[in-house]
């Protein structure tokens, strides 16, 4: 680990279980300080702070409701203020809800746009307007969006206007040396994943792909510690991580 690396500070929402969990995590054993943003579950967001500084790294968790601009705008501010800047942004939280178009709940369609699409355009501005030089801001996607499953309107809709949002701020940044970049993973062994689904579907999901397996939170912290460190050529694009699926 170099200095550098070790002086980033990162921010993560949904930090605190599954993808976002496995984020964190591997932010902090790159070297990078996490604050892990949670919308409800503290004592999950405090496993996880435990399990990074048990293993060496530095953690702390904060509670926000991401879709509320003065409550990201002082995740930032306290950010800023204890650890002398923000480097990189991880936009991990968001929310799924399964039906077909003719029987979906639009109270839930709301839910999903406003933490989904509200919520990664709220976090964005913050970090569009202080994420340092030399940083990242990554959003996370969804493969299913190629695949058109049904039931998976609304939120595959919602992870499409995350794709769109990633591009223009990529653009958005010239001349900051800041990459804005999606991750979109495939079906991934996560409580979120599972939720709702039989054995069949679970089996026939993970054979899509040529590797014949779910991916698992590991596989895509893997990509996002890179976009987070390293990939500095790497910028306004839409990567998938899903074991060769589409």
């Amino acid at each position: 680990m170099n200095t550098t690396k070790k002086e980033r500070i990162a921010i993560v929402t949904g930090g605190s279980r599954g993808i976002g969990r496995a984020i964190s995590e591997r932010l902090a054993s790159d070297g990078q300080t996490v604050v892990i943003a949670y919308a409800n579950n503290a004592a999950e967001a405090d496993k996880t702070v435990e399990s990074i500084v048990e293993k060496g790294g530095k953690a702390i968790a904060v509670k926000t409701d991401i879709s509320d601009e003065v409550a990201v705008s002082k995740l930032f501010d306290m950010t800023e203020k204890d650890f002398g800047g923000v480097d990189v942004v991880v936009n991990s939280a968001g929310i799924m809800g399964l039906n077909t178009i003719a029987n979906f709940d639009l109270n839930k369609l709301d839910q999903i746009i406003r933490t989904n699409i509200r919520g990664t355009f709220v976090v964005d501005q913050q970090a569009a307007r202080r994420v340092r030089s030399g940083g990242a801001i990554i959003n996370l996607s969804t493969s299913v969006k190629k695949l058109a499953l049904p039931t998976y309107a609304a939120y595959t809709a919602s992870k499409g206007a995350v794709d769109a949002i990633s591009l223009v701020l990529a653009k958005e940044l010239r001349g900051r040396d800041i990459t804005v970049n999606a991750v979109a993973p495939g079906p991934t062994a996560t409580e979120l994943f599972f939720e709702g689904k039989d054995a069949e579907t679970i089996d026939r999901m993970a054979k899509m792909n040529p590797i014949e397996r779910l991916g698992t939170p590991e596989d895509i912290a893997e990509v996002v510690s890179f976009l987070a460190g390293p990939a500095r050529w790497i910028n306004g694009q839409t990567i998938y991580v899903n074991g060769g699926m589409i």
